[in-house]
């Protein structure tokens, strides 16, 4: 049918699988809010988080009620979060977040895809001081006097605030804070009536670096190939 179709059937491809790894996160996300804090939105803080994170992502509203009715159920899978730290080729470090519910065989697979990728796994403590774990909220500005909004929200552990745009080129307003004043942040823009577009937390490297393209690029296709094991959540990494 020719190559513009051919372009058009990867690009959608791509975009499907995107969708079906960030409903699996939303999903297990779910399931370990729900077990340590109930079903009910109005008192977990956290599951009302998520909730607005399967929203941004477009995520159906069956499909994530499905997901806390499969969490409250006595045969739910047990999820734990594992943090795994180690080496992109060149240098990059990187930190990979995952939920599984078997972390030999989680470990394994990740050491694996690092090993045949020019990549290694560290040890604990290994990378994670170049990281500093902070909490990140996306706001939609219409609407918002920003001036107003930062001074206010400083006093409740605003640390930076400033614009980017989203996966469609919208306009977003982007708040950091330590994690420790994630829940403090969050309650803040509640009181206001401000729901965010999304609100998770970020590592940032604080040691950054910069590689030639051809380097750069061997390091994100290791990045990319941690990504699509189901168990990763998301890589962080040392790359500017």
């Amino acid at each position: 049918m020719g190559r513009i179709f051919e372009v058009r059937k990867h690009a959608m491809f791509a975009r499907w699988n995107r969708m079906a790894k960030g409903f699996a996160r939303i999903a297990k996300d779910i399931n370990m809010a729900v077990k340590a804090g109930g079903t009910d939105p109005a008192a977990n803080p956290t599951l009302r988080r998520i909730m607005q994170n399967a929203r941004a992502i477009n995520m159906p509203k069956d499909k994530v009620e499905a997901a806390i009715k499969r969490a409250s159920g006595h045969d739910a899978t047990n999820y734990h979060q594992v943090l795994y730290e180690g080496y992109a080729p060149h240098g990059v470090a990187l930190l990979v977040e995952t939920a599984t519910d078997n972390p030999t065989r989680t470990v394994a697979h990740v050491r694996n895809i690092m090993s045949k990728n020019g990549g290694n796994l560290g040890t604990t403590g290994s990378v994670s001081f170049q990281f500093q774990k902070m909490g990140v909220f996306r706001l939609d500005p219409a609407g918002i006097d920003q001036d107003e909004l930062e001074l206010e929200m400083i006093d409740h552990g605003l640390e930076e605030m400033g614009e980017s745009v989203g996966e469609k080129g919208e306009p977003q307003l982007v708040l950091r804070c330590a994690f420790e004043s994630f829940g403090k942040l969050q309650e803040a823009l509640e009181a206001r009536r401000i729901t965010p577009l999304s609100a998770e937390h970020d590592y940032v490297c604080t040691t950054p670096i910069v590689l030639p393209e051809a380097q750069a690029t061997e390091a994100l296709e290791l990045i990319d190939k941690l990504e699509q094991e189901d168990d990763v959540q998301r890589v962080f990494h040392s790359l500017t």
